[in-house]
């Protein structure tokens, strides 16, 4: 089971992923007293030999964590970028069944980057090949945590526990 960690202003410190730590990690936090615990799992219970305690499901850090200014280049923010669409044929696709595609092929001189890479299903990335004449339907551009956290709940998020809702 996984604890969804907020920042201090009490909004989760990130959605890109979503800032969800593995349960043990989150009971380091309140060890530690990094954090404030603001929900429990109801029948779940840990204890060593000399200490005993309910599994937090919603922990709230005491300090501020600071975001990136700029999300990362990744294959999974791109998708987020792309809406898991295939940029050629409009074609919405999970994850799983996507590639990345290289607008200005890396043999013709292309970089892998934010203004070079589209999401693109692997019929089309066939056809398009070592092509430049194929263009997607959106120019690639680099996206600011914004447009991605707009994207990520577009999508929907992965609600593990009921009382993540009153903070997603």
């Amino acid at each position: 089971m996984d604890t969804l960690v907020l920042n201090a202003d009490a909004q989760p410190v990130s959605y890109l992923p979503l800032s969800a730590v593995q349960w043990k990690e989150a009971i380091s936090y309140m060890w530690l007293d990094k954090c404030i615990v603001l929900e429990w799992y109801d029948d779940w219970v840990v204890s060593s030999p000399s200490w005993e305690t309910q599994v937090p499901a919603v922990i709230m850090l005491k300090d501020m964590m600071r975001r990136r200014r700029t999300p990362r280049f990744s294959k999974t923010n791109l998708y987020l970028r792309d809406l898991h669409t295939c940029q050629y044929c409009n074609t919405q696709l999970p994850k799983t069944q996507l590639t990345l595609d290289h607008v200005i092929p890396i043999s013709k001189g292309g970089k892998t980057n934010w203004l070079n890479i589209v999401a693109a299903c692997g019929k089309c990335n066939s056809v398009k090949g070592n092509r430049t004449d194929m263009k997607p339907n959106r120019q690639p551009h680099q996206p600011d945590y914004y447009e991605l956290v707009a994207n990520r709940k577009k999508l929907g998020v992965d609600i593990k526990h009921p009382s993540w809702e009153q903070f997603l």
